[in-house]
């Protein structure tokens, strides 16, 4: 959400595994599954279930592949990160390798295939990803890796921690398009866009482009909020509006998030988010009166 009036962007991450009934499905298949069905649908069903989901209207949406977010990062130089803690990752998934023997046939596959640890069980299909505490500079592949780490040690494991390291990324590269005055540079900005094309599938024209660089130099100091969905912290005594139930039919048996107040009901997420762009500063309660500013 972007507010040119208070100069403040608000920024909501929706968990992948988050089902949602009407699609049978997590929401992260909502575009790959339109899309197959039918070209262009995939945006138009993402705009439906976000909408339904935040209880926001939904104006535009742009959806970048993993190329394309390496190459925008790499076109601009790189970016530099304050990353808050160390942390290691033993799980990141190795692209094309997802099925990879790892040099096992027969039983001795089909016993490995049904090991509760698959790294342990397969660990050709995994990277070993170690970052520092501190001001980090990174290549496009670096800082994917950092936002997609999602088996992190210690606090960095959390989908909070997460959504914190990609709030990260995307002020820092705000800052570095800024600095080096891309945004402000309508020719840069088509070739940015020209490059990247294939890796973009958006339903804003091309006719409007000049209205966005107008909008981003009103918001380049703008405030960025970063509202993250998750099932809270009780370390932290952070309570969230989520809950990861055991996999049951419903969701075809597999390990899904819903909204605590039940599943298919989001009330009382879409009355955080509103609140956080509204007011901000919201917190969650214990009980189902859900959102209070602080």
């Amino acid at each position: 959400s972007i507010d040119p009036e208070k100069n403040k962007v608000t920024l909501v991450s929706l968990p992948r595994d988050l089902w949602v009934p009407e699609l049978k499905g997590k929401i992260n298949r909502a575009y790959s599954d339109a899309e197959n069905k039918q070209k262009g649908g995939g945006i138009v069903l993402v705009k439906a279930v976000v909408e339904k989901v935040i209880g926001q209207p939904v104006d535009y949406v742009l959806r970048v592949d993993f190329n394309g977010f390496v190459q925008a990062v790499d076109m601009i130089g790189g970016i530099e990160v304050n990353v808050a803690r160390t942390f290691d990752d033993y799980e990141y998934p190795i692209s094309g390798k997802e099925t990879d023997t790892c040099g096992f046939e027969g039983e001795e596959f089909e016993k490995r295939a049904t090991d509760s640890s698959q790294l342990e069980a397969f660990p050709c299909r995994y990277d070993h990803l170690h970052f520092d505490a501190g001001k980090q500079s990174m290549d496009g592949e670096t800082a994917l890796r950092f936002v997609r780490s999602r088996h992190a040690t210690g606090a960095e494991g959390s989908d909070f921690a997460r959504s914190q390291r990609q709030e990260k990324v995307i002020s820092a590269f705000k800052d570095k398009v800024f600095s080096l005055g891309t945004i402000l540079n309508p020719i840069k900005i088509v070739s940015l866009y020209n490059v990247l094309e294939g890796s973009i599938d958006t339903n804003i024209k091309q006719e409007e482009y000049d209205d966005f660089i107008k909008l981003a130099r009103k918001m380049e100091d703008a405030t960025l909020k970063s509202v993250v969905l998750d099932e809270g912290n009780p370390a932290e005594k952070r309570i969230g509006l989520l809950d990861s139930p055991l996999p049951r039919a419903e969701f075809r048996g597999q390990w899904v998030i819903i909204p605590r107040a039940g599943s298919g009901n989001f009330r009382e997420i879409q009355s955080y988010i509103n609140c956080e762009i509204t007011i901000g500063n919201c917190i969650v309660t214990p009980t189902n009166a859900a959102v209070l500013p602080e």
